[in-house]
């Protein structure tokens, strides 16, 4: 048969979730640009330049920094069935 079956890999990556109350800390940590700062804080978003090229993370989207130190951003729902937290230092 050709097409085959694959898991992926064990990763630990560093991430965070986007709030109205971190926008700013997260905008330095990735890079990103804080885009709407007229708006009200919870409207607003952060466009990042990942290896596809420029994407917006909305609040509440998570902030992914992968095995490459690219940054990406990802939606909750997505994130959730993916990963699961690390609870101990062992990176």
């Amino acid at each position: 048969m050709w097409v085959r079956q694959y898991k992926k890999r064990p990763v630990i990556i560093d991430a965070c979730q986007l709030t109205p109350d971190n926008i700013e800390a997260v905008e330095a940590w990735c890079g990103g640009s804080i885009k709407g700062i007229l708006l009200p804080r919870e409207d607003r978003c952060i466009d990042i330049q990942t290896l596809e090229g420029e994407m917006r993370a909305i609040m509440y989207d998570y902030i992914i920094c992968g095995v490459r130190g690219e940054f990406y951003p990802c939606k909750p729902y997505i994130f959730k069935l993916t990963y699961e937290e690390v609870l101990n230092e062992d990176k």
